[in-house]
């Protein structure tokens, strides 16, 4: 009976403080609002939901959030700088295969939106396969060191979190 009512706990909370969030109110109204939206949503997208992603060290998800927030603060800042001081003719943009040793679609999915959050960098392409991804990057005189620092600072955290 729980299963059926909430058949996606995380993403029902997920959705009440986001809309407690947009609506940067705490009135009961927003909060049974919110509720509606965290019961009903899950239930309706559930057919499209056939198997639960399985998370294997849940505490890792912590440590990957931090280290893409500082990520993405440190790319804001970098990307000022060159936006603001470097001559286009200094300018080394590149696109970078990233091949991958991560399977799940979850797992995929988060690194390729990952890429895309931290400014200079976009994930646009992945392989039929699934084996490789596509990255163009703003800036990337070592694009060799760019794809070490995906692997090294993304996926093997993603491998750790859900394979």
């Amino acid at each position: 009976m729980l299963k059926r009512l909430f058949p996606h706990p995380l993403l029902s909370l997920t959705l009440v403080a986001t809309w407690l969030l947009l609506v940067n109110s705490v009135a009961i109204n927003s909060i049974v609002f919110a509720v509606i939206l965290g019961l009903a949503i899950p239930a309706i997208t559930r057919p499209y939901w056939p198997d639960m992603p399985r998370l294997r060290r849940p505490l890792v998800v912590v440590q990957y959030v931090f280290v893409v927030l500082y990520d993405i603060v440190k790319a804001n800042i970098d990307v000022a700088l060159i936006v603001l001081f470097k001559p286009r003719r200094d300018l080394r943009p590149a696109w970078v295969c990233v091949p991958l040793e991560i399977r799940t679609a979850e797992a995929i999915t988060v690194l390729a939106g990952t890429i895309t959050l931290t400014p200079g960098t976009v994930s646009c392409d992945l392989a039929e396969d699934g084996h490789a991804i596509l990255v163009h990057c703003l800036h990337a005189p070592d694009p060799d060191a760019v794809r070490d620092d995906i692997k090294a600072r993304y996926e093997r955290r993603l491998k750790e979190i859900f394979e």
